[in-house]
């Protein structure tokens, strides 16, 4: 035993990366061996979105994602009156005031080749056309988040080339504020975070974008104020009798604080929301995760049209549990909404997130999306101490490859500085991440199920399909389907997505072993005509 801890510590400072600038404080076990995503060829290849969305005359920031080797050059064709592009880092930016659908074609170029692909600007009232990618701080470092590790892992997400596989959102969850004050009197920073704009900044200069935490309530889960306060002055109560720490959190000496704070679970008779969506667009705030229990549709709608008021595309999201019942408000207020409670790193809580719980198929589509919460993997914690996730290799590829084909918004919750090898895979795969981006923005839906094995289906919008085969027992199980059982007329491809390679050519269907808890994802095509097919 101790010369497996002795490799398993000593493989954890192995796969340290450079950027890292925390000691190991968990053991990172070898999953090397379960690692399906083939390398990144050298050469270039565009990733990512194939169609981005922007309000008139909002401020544009749009980063080419594409792999391959550096330097990288970088040129785009179509660009609507109002925007342009830094051919040395693919940033496109600006701001175009003309509504209207257009149609870019974007190149990168190294020593070793050339890549193409069509880039659909849509310029009108819908944003997030396809589900957010990004990155959370919750899940590792929860309400003790600082200023400097939202930094580190935005220089991660670029030094470990996630960037170049579409992740764009490096989101701060609860614990930056303090105390209403500034121009506004909105929330301002405490001192974990001593310049937000500054922060803001540094993060656009890496072509990614920054996300904010808040709450209708007087006082968040994590216990700092939110954005309504019992006092006209906004200063709560209990910050004026001195019931809070160095960071302005709820602490009352000689209190129970798992009860008390629950005194702040509750809207006040002030609102300041549109002072602190004011001063989010001031700080260039790119994201709002809005969180509290039950969402109602008054606050969630006084938020929307204070964020709108702004001159300013931040995506609304809101959290968690959003009922069932209203969920075509959702479709019309929020560009995202939380589905559920907190995820954990379990079987059991991503399985019956993932398949028991996910039932919106009819709210979801370009500009809407339910989120399922964030993905478990790697270094996770809720605190300081962070641990490798519990989930199994397959268990993992399961998480990823079930909320890619829900079109839930994809956000790592993970420590990025510290990223092992097998976790990176599993968050570079262009073709398990284009089903989530798929500009048709369609959610699976099951066509199949008994005794533990499921089939998800998602069509795409080439014409294609992605099937998803689920093995939810504790035992290796074949899995297969008909073409009939799809509707798919002709000779079909189909390509395993993870290892990104052509399975076989069949006219009939396709079975195959799956591992317990595990998936095979697969893509049929051509699928059947498109309306482009029938017009050539």
């Amino acid at each position: 035993m101790q010369r497996l801890l002795a490799f398993f510590f000593a493989a954890a400072l192995l796969w340290t990366p450079a950027w890292s600038q925390s000691a190991p404080d968990a053991l990172v076990p070898d999953l090397s061996q379960y690692i399906l995503t083939p390398p990144a060829p050298p050469t270039p290849r565009i990733n990512g979105a194939k169609v981005f969305g922007a309000r008139p005359g909002s401020e544009f920031l749009f980063a080419i994602p594409a792999s391959g080797d550096r330097p990288m050059t970088f040129a785009a064709e179509g660009l609507p009156k109002g925007l342009s592009l830094d051919p040395s880092t693919g940033f496109i930016t600006g701001r175009v005031k003309k509504p209207g659908t257009y149609l870019v074609k974007l190149t990168a170029r190294n020593a070793l080749g050339e890549a193409t692909r069509e880039l659909r600007i849509v310029i009108g009232e819908r944003i997030a056309l396809t589900p957010p990618m990004g990155w959370n701080s919750w899940n590792c470092w929860a309400r003790d988040v600082t200023q400097e590790q939202v930094l580190s892992s935005a220089r991660a997400m670029v030094e470990s080339g996630l960037v170049n596989h579409g992740w764009t959102y490096i989101n701060i969850d609860d614990g930056w504020q303090g105390r209403r004050g500034g121009r506004y009197n909105a929330i301002q920073t405490n001192d974990k975070f001593p310049d937000m704009k500054e922060l803001s900044e540094q993060v656009h200069a890496m072509g990614l974008k920054l996300g904010i935490y808040s709450s209708p309530w007087i006082g968040t889960y994590a216990a700092h104020i939110g954005s309504y306060s019992d006092n006209p002055d906004g200063e709560n109560q209990w910050i004026k009798d001195g019931n809070h720490n160095e960071n302005f959190r709820y602490e009352k000496p000689g209190g129970n604080y798992w009860q008390d704070r629950k005194e702040m679970y509750r809207h006040g008779a002030y609102s300041f929301v549109e002072a602190d969506a004011r001063q989010w667009a001031d700080w260039q705030i790119d994201y709002l995760k809005y969180d509290w229990n039950p969402n109602d549709l008054y606050h969630v709608k006084e938020m929307h049209d204070a964020l709108r008021a702004t001159d300013r595309d931040i995506v609304y999201s809101i959290s968690n549990s959003a009922p069932y019942a209203d969920a075509p408000l959702w479709v019309e207020y929020t560009d995202c909404w939380r589905t559920t409670g907190d995820i954990r790193d379990t079987w059991k809580s991503i399985s019956s997130i993932g398949f028991e719980q996910q039932r919106w198929a009819p709210f979801c589509g370009p500009g809407h999306w339910p989120d399922a919460d964030m993905l478990v993997v790697g270094l996770v914690g809720w605190g300081p101490k962070l641990h490798y996730t519990k989930l199994t290799a397959d268990e993992q590829y399961t998480h990823m490859s079930l909320w890619a084909m829900l079109a839930s918004p994809l956000l790592i919750g993970c420590d990025l500085a510290r990223l092992d090898p097998f976790t990176k895979s599993l968050l570079t795969n262009d073709e398990v991440i284009a089903v989530n981006q798929d500009p048709l923005g369609v959610h699976a839906a099951a066509i199949w199920e008994k005794e533990g094995r499921v089939i998800y289906v998602k069509h795409l919008e080439d014409g294609a399909m992605a099937v998803g085969l689920f093995n939810k027992t504790r035992e290796p199980a074949k899995i297969g389907f008909t073409l009939k059982q799809l509707g798919i007329r002709g000779t079909q491809v189909v390509r395993d997505l993870w290892r990104q390679k052509d399975l076989t050519t069949t006219d009939k269907g396709f079975e195959t072993q799956v591992p317990p808890h595990g998936v095979v994802l697969v893509k049929i095509a051509p699928g059947n005509p498109t309306r482009n097919d029938l017009k050539k």
